[in-house]
């Protein structure tokens, strides 16, 4: 009797995937979640991501930040997780598959802008292929593509620029 796993080719992908080295992880914003200590927390689906690109194993990044490995893919299906999960893909399937080429960019809610305000976006740091830390960093461009949505909902009779000017002749006045 033959052994099957002679003659079996390992998965050309995991090769590839394995001994790709990433630089630099793409800042993301987490999927905005129920607070709870033993959750998916901001910095812990950061961290997630870069023990995944330090390991390229669901399983044992999910263990290293003490969660499992279901609720990793459970928290990859939930609404609002994109990011994440782009982040995750771009790990495990490299910058090809996730450049946007032949996508259709989602539309953004200003509820969505406002979430990614509020949270600010992570980016796992990573030196020598090993995971380092996360640094969290404000989405200044959400900020100014909500203010530019909430500009053009304004309504006509605000008129900023006669408010500066009547203000701008009286002694005294800064604006």
């Amino acid at each position: 009797m033959q052994d099957q796993s002679l003659h079996t080719k390992p998965d050309p992908r995991s090769a590839t995937v394995q001994n790709r080295r990433i630089s630099r992880i793409p800042a993301f914003t987490p999927a905005e979640l129920r607070v709870r200590l033993d959750g998916w927390t901001p910095v812990r689906q950061a961290e997630f991501i870069g023990y995944l690109a330090e390991t390229r194993c669901v399983q044992q990044a999910a263990a290293r930040v003490g969660m499992s490995r279901e609720s990793a893919y459970r928290l990859r299906s939930k609404p609002g997780a994109e990011e994440f999960v782009a982040a995750w893909d771009f790990i495990l399937q490299g910058p090809a598959s996730s450049d946007g080429a032949g996508k259709q960019k989602a539309k953004v809610t200003l509820e969505k802008l406002f979430q990614r305000i509020r949270v600010g976006r992570y980016r796992p740091m990573l030196h020598a292929g090993r995971y380092v830390g996360t640094l969290q960093q404000p989405y200044i461009q959400a900020l100014l593509a909500a203010i530019s949505r909430l500009d053009m909902v304004a309504s006509p009779e605000d008129h900023w620029d006669d408010f500066a000017a009547d203000h701008s002749s009286k002694k005294g006045s800064s604006l």
